[in-house]
């Protein structure tokens, strides 16, 4: 028997719905894990947060304001470096992208995700990377990169890389805060939210801010078909994580990526950059 997950779904096979077995190494683990060595392991990779204050951040402002009474006078600071776009895609749109996603296969990831990859193959610690494989960006991705390029943050955005990834509450999918490479992906981090909403938690051990001892938590609600940027001091300076508890529904994003200025015109690696952007952009890719 299979059961789809709600919204729209693809077969989740196994006991209540579950898919078998998971992709978790290490200190990750999701649902499934947990449940098969009978422990339970933090989801966030976090320890207990007694000392972090937390914040909102409202894209009208752009300001991170405090949300709990523990924080109450800390009132609020700047937070730049977010760019929201709600209702980036319609419905339709959504729904046809999902479904093209759901044709080919979504492979297990760590921490309870399943992803798909659209991009040249990294080998991060020793700095190396190939063209070869790389086909490009899937050809349901054309409309949407044509679309960010209409907003201003976004105008010269030229991605080489997407990243489809899946997560459910039935498998405890989340991810642990982290900060995105910088030697091959450069300034800009987009992301497509797609089929429930959100939230994205940045944290940082300390702010500029006098007032704000310990940890410091921001929250991004991203809605549903929502179009977020993360860059500058977003992007560098402040991890980001999506919490167990925050995860209410099938949830898939699109992440794209651009290079970093060593792989632009100018570069050590020019070559490569515009062998890698003209695969990208060809728009003829299948997942790795």
């Amino acid at each position: 028997m299979s059961s789809l997950a709600p919204g729209i779904g693809v077969p989740m096979t196994g006991e209540g719905g579950v898919e078998p077995g998971c992709g978790c190494k290490g200190i990750r683990s999701c649902l499934i894990c947990e449940k098969q060595n009978e422990r339970k392991i933090n989801a966030n990779g976090q320890t207990p947060q007694q000392t972090r204050s937390r914040f909102v951040y409202e894209p009208a402002s752009g300001l991170a304001v405090a949300s709990g009474e523990l924080d109450a006078g800390r009132r609020s600071f700047p937070f730049p470096g977010v760019f929201l776009c709600e209702d980036f895609v319609s419905e339709e749109e959504e729904r046809e992208m999902v479904q093209q996603m759901d044709l080919d296969e979504w492979k297990q990831s760590q921490s309870g995700r399943r992803k798909q990859d659209y991009g040249p193959k990294v080998n991060f610690k020793k700095r190396r990377l190939k063209a070869a494989g790389f086909s490009g960006l899937p050809g349901f991705s054309r409309l949407v990169v044509r679309r960010m390029k209409e907003q201003p943050v976004l105008k010269d955005f030229q991605p080489v890389e997407q990243c489809n990834l899946d997560y459910h509450p039935r498998r405890g999918s989340s991810i642990d805060p982290h900060l995105d490479d910088s030697w091959l992906w450069g300034e800009r981090l987009v992301t497509l939210n797609l089929l429930s909403d959100t939230v994205l938690t940045m944290s940082r051990a300390s702010t500029a801010e006098p007032q704000c001892t310990g940890g410091v938590e921001v929250s991004i609600p991203l809605p549903r078909r929502s179009l977020l940027v993360l860059y500058g001091e977003a992007r560098f300076q402040w991890k980001h994580s999506i919490r167990r508890e925050d995860v209410a529904d099938r949830r898939v994003c699109s992440t794209f990526r651009e290079l970093s200025a060593e792989f632009l015109p100018g570069g050590e690696q020019e070559g490569l950059g515009s062998e890698l952007l003209g695969i990208a952009l060809g728009f003829r890719g299948v997942p790795l």
